[in-house]
């Protein structure tokens, strides 16, 4: 009688160092069905697309100044699109990966003539490093807004750095990348969007 009680507690051990196995490979399966799906990852859906875009004041970075010496202006709630939000940091690897195609974005002669405006939305970051950081890559931003508490970014709907949002002269927010911008994500996802709003003009 006492035989059949004895072998289950048993086959439950046997099995108990299965289980670890079993959960990455029902995790294994779900990245892989995202992956052959071709869903990016990195185009998370947004709730704010298509809503306007919140009203964001920061201050400016301070010591940051253009080529003719001026000083870069922080974010204002009047600032007027099209314009293009980055968040960034200085400790964020994923946004000096990205750098370049700032910089190569705001010398582009059709986004200029498109009237884009790019504005660095700069996270949880000492000012100081945030300064180091565009004086070694280079400054690609029309504007640069403080936000070393990071609660504008909350407004956002912010997931982590760097994040882009592409903003309607009206106001509203018509697209978001998630991770670092990508030459894929600027030709295949922004600029079609931007060539998009321009025309409904």
């Amino acid at each position: 009688m006492n035989a059949p009680a004895n072998t289950s507690p048993r086959r439950r051990r046997r099995l108990l160092p299965l289980l670890p196995l079993a959960l990455f490979g029902g995790l294994a399966g779900v990245f892989l069905f995202q992956l052959l799906s071709g869903h990016d990852p990195q185009t998370l859906p947004s709730a704010l697309i298509g809503q306007p875009a919140p009203r964001t004041e920061l201050p400016p970075l301070p010591g940051l100044l253009r080529a003719d010496g001026t000083a870069v202006p922080g974010i204002g709630a009047a600032s007027v699109g099209p314009r293009l939000v980055n968040v960034f940091a200085s400790w964020c690897g994923p946004c000096r990966q990205e750098h370049p195609l700032l910089l190569a974005m705001a010398r582009d002669p059709e986004l200029r003539a498109a009237g884009l405006r790019i504005e660095g939305l700069n996270y949880k970051d000492r000012s100081d490093n945030a300064l180091g950081f565009l004086r070694e890559l280079g400054n690609p931003y029309d504007a640069v807004g403080v936000d070393e508490a990071g609660r504008a970014t909350i407004d956002w709907g912010v997931y982590g750095v760097p994040e882009t949002f592409l903003v309607s002269p009206d106001g509203t927010i018509l697209w978001k990348q998630t991770g670092p911008l990508t030459p894929q994500a600027v030709t295949g996802g922004l600029l079609p969007v931007l060539r998009q709003s321009a025309a409904a003009k």
